[in-house]
């Protein structure tokens, strides 16, 4: 049977052996933190070392990993020393590990590993309910995904840290915790102020802290508002109220001017808009009337081309007959005269004899 063998089986049936447990270690761990398993036996002769999960299946046997994931890291392995690492914890990684040292009898070291989930960060709804006596504000402070559920109270302006109505949400795995605290108020004066604190321990002595300021309420008049966490925040209650206040105070002051930022970028992006529209039906409205104006242009070209065509036509004409009318006179005289220089003789002839008949002696017969 081969080592890899021996390993599969020891990874997948879990040890049903007697061991002598020697004491619990109980190691905290936030989730996605690196946890770090460290087995170190005293006076260890050589022998084999071996990290069961909590669910008893082999993880490391000495220095051969049992299981196929890279989750699990081998640190360190000598005789008397098994160290290894689990990445990225999550909530599945809680549970009782064990350290097997092969000894007669067989000596155990077991870690309870706790792993903890901090709470998101959380959110402040305002509203505000008519009753009979007036009107009063609805404070609910809301944050989710924790484990263990967290402290959620309320530091007012008078200095007074009181709890609210708090309700906790299991989810569907049943470790982490969705958590609401409601506080009702029924008068306020002013400059008045209500803080959401947020105590957990994955903030490591830290909280989380939501301001409201009552007299937002009268400025913005509405009915619901959401607001964010500024941030983790130092314990201890006065120091807690003056030095929250201020730095709160600024990101309220810097929200309301990032929304009138963005109002003003919004009115000038809708000019701009309107501006390229207007510039738009402005240039549709230029062009059509170019196109209008060529087309009449290229008419009135087309036009005067036919006409200047016609005149041409005409004036052709005319120059032609008068041509062909010289032409036909210049003949007539051309042959006129060569017939008038071909026959002087016979004009000499024919007035000679015209001119003897008039010079006949009359006769009476």
């Amino acid at each position: 049977m081969t080592l890899w063998t021996v390993l599969s089986l020891l990874a997948w049936f879990p040890l049903q052996e007697a061991s002598l447990t020697n004491h619990i270690e109980t190691l905290i761990v936030e989730e996605g933190q690196m946890l770090t398993l460290k087995c170190v036996i005293s006076q260890a002769k050589e022998s084999s070392l071996q990290w069961l999960s909590p669910s008893g299946f082999t993880i490391f046997f000495d220095k051969h990993p049992a299981l196929k994931n890279r989750k699990y890291q081998l640190l360190h392995h000598s005789n008397d020393q098994l160290t290894i690492s689990i990445l990225n914890v999550t909530l599945q990684d809680e549970g009782i590990y064990k350290c097997l040292y092969y000894s007669k009898p067989v000596r155990t070291k077991e870690v309870n590993v706790i792993v903890l989930a901090t709470p998101s960060k959380p959110t402040m709804e305002v509203s505000t309910i008519s009753t009979l006596n007036g009107k009063e504000v609805l404070l609910k402070c809301f944050t989710k995904g924790s484990k263990p559920p967290p402290q959620i109270t309320w530091l007012l302006s008078n200095g007074i840290e009181l709890y609210g109505e708090t309700q906790h949400t299991f989810e569907q795995d049943g470790k982490k915790c969705n958590t609401t605290s409601t506080l009702r108020i029924h008068a306020y004066g002013e400059n008045a102020t209500a803080n959401c604190l947020v105590r957990h321990e994955g903030l490591q002595g830290e909280k989380l802290v939501v301001p409201f300021w009552f007299e937002d309420l009268v400025m913005e008049e509405f009915s619901s508002v959401d607001i964010n966490t500024t941030g983790h925040e130092q314990t201890s209650q006065k120091s807690d109220f003056t030095t929250e206040a201020n730095p709160s105070s600024l990101e309220i002051t810097k929200k309301k001017h990032g929304i009138l930022l963005l109002t003003l970028v919004s009115l000038l992006i809708l000019v701009l808009f309107i501006i390229v529209q207007l510039f738009i039906m402005k240039l549709r409205k230029a062009h059509v009337t170019w196109k209008k104006e060529n087309n009449l242009s290229e008419l009135t070209l087309e036009s005067y081309r036919s006409r200047s065509n016609n005149d041409d036509t005409s004036s052709q004409e005319k120059n032609g007959r008068s041509f062909s009318h010289k032409c036909g006179m210049k003949y007539i005289i051309t042959s006129y005269m060569e017939r008038k220089s071909k026959n002087p003789k016979e004009n000499i002839q024919d007035a000679t004899s015209k001119q003897e008949q008039n010079h006949l002696p009359e006769t009476n017969v």
